[in-house]
Order: C-alpha cells, then structure tokens, then sequence
C-alpha cells in the first residue's frame, strides 16, 4: 500500500494521518482534551519552542504550564520576553528548564537577570521587529535577510554586512522551531485561528514557523462557524489544537486613571 499523503505546509514533515480505512486515509481529529495530551510525542530535551504572547499578554497559559509539569530540558526558547516575575515563561525559567532564550525584551524579569548575570542562561538578544521578521521569515521559507536595524550596535557584531544603495546593512537569519505553541481567541476543529487585539502579537508568526503548532482557544466551535474574512492563522499550520481553561490575563503593571470627584449638585459622574 502506498504512504498516506500528508497536506502540510512545505518542509513540515510530520502529519496528523496514522488512520487507513481501506485505501483512503483518513486523518485524526486534531482536537485534543488538554494541554497536556497535546504535548505527548513532541517534547524531548535540548528541543526549541517558540511561544507566542507580549508581556503576558496572549500567551498560552494552559501549555506553558503543561511544558513545566513535563519536565522537559535544555530548551531554547523564542519569545519576546520570557513572562514577569512568578508568571508566564518565568515559571519554565524557575523550574531550570531553560538553557537559551532568543529575545527582544529581558525587563521586569529579575531571575531571568540573575540567571544571565551569573552564566546559568545563554542570550540571544533581537530587536523586537527583527525578533518578528526572523520568526515570519522561517515560516515563509526564507533563511535570511537584511535589515539596518542593528547596523553599529552590539546586535550586529559578527554577523555578514552589504551595502546597497550606499548604506550598510546587516544580514540575519530566519527563526525555526521544533515546536510553536500559541494562543487564539477563537479556533474551529479544523484549526483556523481568530486572534483578539493585542493579544494577537508574535502568534501569528509563530504558528507558521515550528514543525509542529499547538494552539490553545478560549472558545472551540465547529469547521463553518468562523467568518473566514476574520481568520487569522488558516488551518493547515495548526497540527493540534484544545480548549484552555483557567485563563488569568495578568497585567504586569495595573495603571489606573483617578476617577473625579462627584459634582457638587450630587449628580452622579
């Protein structure tokens, strides 16, 4: 009999089809009941994630935990930031799981400071729009590119420069990962995902850019019930996908406008 066919995005090789009914395959469902189900046969140490989010803002909540409970090691992680003290990614970084992070913001953080400081934590550190054009660059298939973001400064020493037009430019390369996990607003079972705001951030990107993306949504419906004007991130870059629970959306830093004292004609403001 002949291998299943696999529609993926190009140079993904893993695929969702294991069941045959007679000649015709027939793929597995990619909904699955919890984080933790999700994450079975993709984690290894030494691996590289990407984890989409800003601040705390969007981040999958239900798989970072489910990453910390697997206990998996030595990973790279791509992130923007690496969450605040006690939330988001901090608690991998707590938990001695990460040994790399490839980011553009290490503030509000004070382990990850103490970790880089004292040798325990390797940096790769990005300015945030290069940070983004690496991530959409691996998705899209194109190892490197040239920017003049950078071009002077530490971020640029050792990497290949070219001028065209007169002015220097500095050559970076695309971003990859063994794993994206990201987190939607809306999502179908067939994994098209619906983003909300700025909760939609570095996820997009990401879920086209691992070999393997699980999302995580706040509300699961069924294939139709989207308006596919509104989709996000189409189907074909999610391999699984699951309802979260739970969800805190912490702000990191609450600031609050005073509100005005009541008239004087005791009229309510």
């Amino acid at each position: 009999m002949a291998a299943p066919l696999c529609l993926l995005r190009p140079a993904m090789p893993r695929c969702e089809l294991a069941k045959i009914t007679g000649s015709t395959p027939v793929a597995q469902s990619k909904v699955y009941p919890d984080a933790a189900t999700a994450l079975k046969g993709l984690t290894f140490d030494g691996m590289t994630v990407m984890a989409g989010g800003f601040g705390l803002s969007g981040n999958p909540e239900n798989l970072i935990e489910a990453l910390r409970q697997d206990g998996t090691k030595n990973i790279t992680i791509i992130a923007n930031n690496c969450g605040a003290d006690g939330r988001g990614l901090w608690v991998l970084l707590d938990n001695g799981q990460i040994r790399k992070m490839v980011s553009s913001y290490v503030g509000e953080n004070k382990l990850f400071e103490e970790l880089y400081l004292s040798g325990k934590l390797e940096l790769e550190l990005n300015p945030q729009g290069t940070l983004a054009e690496r991530i959409r660059a691996g998705g899209a298939g194109i190892p490197a590119f040239y920017t003049r973001t950078g071009v002077g400064t530490v971020v640029a020493e050792g990497k290949p420069h070219e001028e065209f037009d007169g002015l220097n430019y500095v050559r970076e390369s695309w971003l990859r990962a063994d794993l994206s996990i990201v987190k939607a607003w809306k999502g179908d079972t067939e994994g098209n995902l619906i983003y909300r705001k700025t909760a939609r951030n570095f996820n997009p990107m990401m879920a086209t850019a691992g070999k393997v993306t699980i999302a995580e949504v706040e509300e699961l419906v069924e294939p139709g019930q989207l308006d596919p004007d509104k989709i996000h991130t189409p189907g074909i870059f999610v391999q699984r996908i699951l309802q979260g629970k739970d969800y805190k959306k912490l702000i990191e830093n609450l600031t609050t406008r005073p509100r005005p004292m009541p008239a004087a004609t005791g009229e309510e403001v």
